[in-house]
């Protein structure tokens, strides 16, 4: 998994990027309009959306409590529109969430925007189930034993994110600040949010 976590499957990049250009090619697709879907997952989406709600889930133990009851009107309530039915799960220093579609790749785009790669692969889809501490440890994530680790398997029906735990040294940051921190690795359980001195 780390192989893939860091750089990619290359036959299926290669294969992407060759229908991509035999469709541009036929005229079946404006490459200005693949960039412009990327960039709007990529920058105006990306995981802003799933850090925003985290980050004030982190300030606010009440919309956290909404969030973690019904992710969608907790998104509705800052003005975030989710169109997938998204169950948002809370780390805690006893139980640390991580997310994996096992059939296929549902990922919540309109939250975390473009799922990585390493998501999508059959290494990471098949084993994560099966023995997600060594799993994660690879993607550089060490928990301890005393953790339990609950894996959740996304489905066209429920997507899933984890709302990761706040970092220690956090107490006096602002929202804006808070939210800088989530990353999208933090919200599928394969990381933990970054500490403020790692910035």
């Amino acid at each position: 998994v780390a192989a893939i976590h860091e750089h990619g499957t290359p036959g299926i990049e290669l294969r992407v990027e060759a229908l991509e250009s035999l469709l541009i090619e036929k005229g079946l697709v404006n490459p200005t309009a693949v960039d412009a879907v990327i960039k709007y997952f990529e920058r105006d989406v990306g995981p802003l959306n799933g850090a925003t709600a985290v980050a004030r889930s982190w300030l606010d133990s009440d919309y956290k409590a909404r969030l973690c009851e019904d992710a969608s009107s907790a998104f509705a309530e800052l003005g975030i529109t989710v169109r997938d039915n998204i169950i948002a799960l809370e780390n805690t220093t006893k139980e640390h969430n991580v997310v994996v579609c096992t059939l296929c790749s549902c990922y919540p785009w309109s939250v975390l925007g473009l799922p990585p790669t390493w998501y999508k692969a059959p290494a990471y889809r098949s084993r994560v189930v099966r023995e997600p501490r060594k799993v994660l440890g690879e993607m550089g994530l060490k928990l301890p034993e005393s953790v339990t680790i609950r894996v959740w398997d996304s489905s066209a029906e429920i997507r899933y994110m984890v709302v990761p735990q706040r970092p220690d040294g956090t107490g006096a940051m602002t929202e804006a600040e808070l939210q800088a921190l989530v990353t999208r690795d933090s919200m599928i359980g394969v990381a933990q949010a970054t500490a403020p001195d790692a910035k």
